[in-house]
């Protein structure tokens, strides 16, 4: 039975591949990519469990066990860095990920198509700007006499430096994600709306609904299983805090909000060469990063039927 049902899996996967051998072919780079550069790094993490000195090489490096374990969370920086993560991780989910949902709505329900194409072009500029040229865009708008401050001395707020202040940190850098990333990130959600039946619409104004009902009974509907996918992908990365844009705008004034896993790793690791230090918490983020996306996998599929397997 068992070689019956092997033999019969080749011949359909001979006959798929002979039918689509350039889909196929299409797929090698990609595969190639992920094996170069995320499964064979994998080889390097057994450093977290030594003391690696680069003269040693990692196989003649000391065993240490869960020793870097250990110190990271008995440390004073653990449950700093761990809120700071948390904290700007929820903040994100809950603004920059419902962010472009509303915007390809919106876009959407647009009836000038000329004017929507001209949302659309404006809102993706941000995400093709180079990281470091919105960082100092961020810096020079919320620096003494910058846009930002000129705007709210207006009102009657001090002209302050901005990034100089940890309470104003995760918000100027949320909104900054959300400026530089809604237009790209609503293209998926349009592509979604392009695929709702049109016949819906026209049956729900004979029967006299208004516009919000539609959005509400058939738009979102609609693009709920993009949405739960979206969310299941983005739970999977949602302690992965990009460290480039945290390190381009903190400074030590601002650590004890600023201050993330990601950032915590690139100091520890590349700055004062705590290597193994360094990945016993990268790897540390990457389990619970890993538990994260398991656990919002199967909430979806419970909740809403959809899940990636």
């Amino acid at each position: 039975m068992r070689h019956a049902a092997e033999a019969t899996f080749q011949k359909r996967f001979k006959r798929d591949f002979l039918l689509n051998k350039y889909l196929y072919l299409m797929m090698v780079p990609v595969l190639a990519y992920y094996l170069v550069f995320h499964y064979a790094p994998m080889y390097g993490a057994i450093i977290a469990f030594k003391e690696y000195t680069p003269n040693k090489g990692i196989l003649g490096s000391a065993w240490v066990g869960f020793q870097h374990f250990k110190d990271f969370f008995g440390s004073y920086y653990f449950w700093r860095i761990l809120k700071n993560t948390v904290v700007i991780s929820l903040y994100s989910l809950c603004f920059e990920f419902p962010a472009p949902i509303a915007l390809a709505i919106m876009i959407n329900e647009l009836a000038n198509k000329r004017f929507q194409r001209f949302v659309q072009t404006v809102t993706y500029m941000p995400y093709f700007i180079s990281l470091i040229v919105i960082a100092g865009m961020v810096k020079d708008f919320t620096n003494n006499g910058g846009l930002i401050n000129t705007f709210f001395t207006y009102f009657g707020a001090n002209d302050t430096a901005m990034l100089q202040k940890p309470e104003l940190f995760r918000t100027i850098y949320i909104l900054s994600e959300i400026w530089q990333k809604i237009g790209w990130e609503s293209i998926i959600y349009l592509a979604a709306l392009m695929s709702i039946d049109q016949e819906q619409y026209e049956a729900a104004k004979m029967d006299g609904a208004s516009r919000w009902k539609q959005i509400w009974h058939i738009t979102l509907p609609g693009i709920l299983p993009t949405i739960a996918i979206m969310f299941i992908l983005r739970m999977g990365n949602l302690l992965n805090v990009g460290f480039e844009k945290i390190i381009l705008l903190y400074n030590p004034s601002t650590y004890d909000t600023a201050d993330v896993i990601s950032s915590f790793v690139y100091r520890k690791g590349l700055i004062e060469f705590g290597w193994s230090y360094s990945s016993a918490v990268g790897l540390f983020n990457s389990v619970i990063n890993l538990a994260l996306l398991i656990a919002a996998n199967k909430l979806s599929k419970k909740i809403s039927e959809n899940s990636l397997w």
